[in-house]
C-alpha cells in the first residue's frame, strides 16, 4: 500500500472513528507545493510542543494548532485535557524518532514514532498547514500502532 493511500485510508478511518474533531482539520487544511515539505521546520514545531506538554504549558502547546483547532478546542484547557486523554503516546513519550516529511493531497505530513509511558510504540502523523504569514502549524495528528518499531 502506498502512503498517499495510507493516508487516505487512514484519513477516512479516523473521520469515521474520531468524528469531525481531528478529522476535518486533516481533510480541510489546503494543499501545499512540493517545495513547502520543511522537515527541519515540523520537527522543531513537534518538538516544541510535545516540550510544552512536558512542562505542563497548555497555552504554549496550544500555540501551535492551526486557528481552525484552536477555535475547535476553545480554550488551552480544553485542549490538553483531550490530549492528556486522547493521546498520551505525543503528551508523555519515552522515546521520539522522527521519520520522513511527505507533501500528501491534503497537505505536507511529518511521521513521528513515539513510545508511550507503558512501552508500547506508536506512529503519529501529523499534518501541518502553512499560516498567512508564512509560519506553520500543527493541522492534526493522526495515531496508530506501530509494528515491527522498535524504539
Amino acid at each position: 500500500m502506498t502512503f498517499i493511500r495510507f493516508v487516505r485510508a487512514f484519513g477516512l478511518a479516523v473521520c469515521l472513528l474520531a468524528g469531525p474533531m481531528f478529522a476535518s482539520a486533516f481533510v480541510g487544511s489546503s494543499a501545499a507545493q512540493a517545495s513547502d515539505v520543511d522537515s527541519a521546520a515540523f520537527q522543531s514545531i513537534i518538538r516544541g510542543q510535545m516540550n510544552a506538554f512536558r512542562t505542563g504549558d497548555a497555552a504554549k502547546a496550544f500555540s501551535y494548532a492551526t486557528p481552525v483547532l484552536q477555535k475547535r478546542f476553545q480554550t488551552p484547557e480544553i485542549f490538553i485535557h483531550m490530549v492528556k486523554t486522547g493521546y498520551l503516546p505525543v503528551y508523555r513519550p519515552t522515546n521520539v524518532t522522527f521519520g520522513q516529511s511527505r507533501m500528501t493531497p491534503h497537505g505536507p505530513m511529518q511521521e513521528v514514532y513515539v513510545t508511550d509511558p507503558g512501552g508500547e510504540n506508536w506512529l503519529a502523523l501529523y499534518s501541518f498547514e502553512k499560516q498567512g504569514d508564512g509560519t506553520w502549524r500543527i493541522s492534526g495528528c493522526f495515531l496508530q500502532k506501530a509494528k515491527g518499531f522498535d524504539a
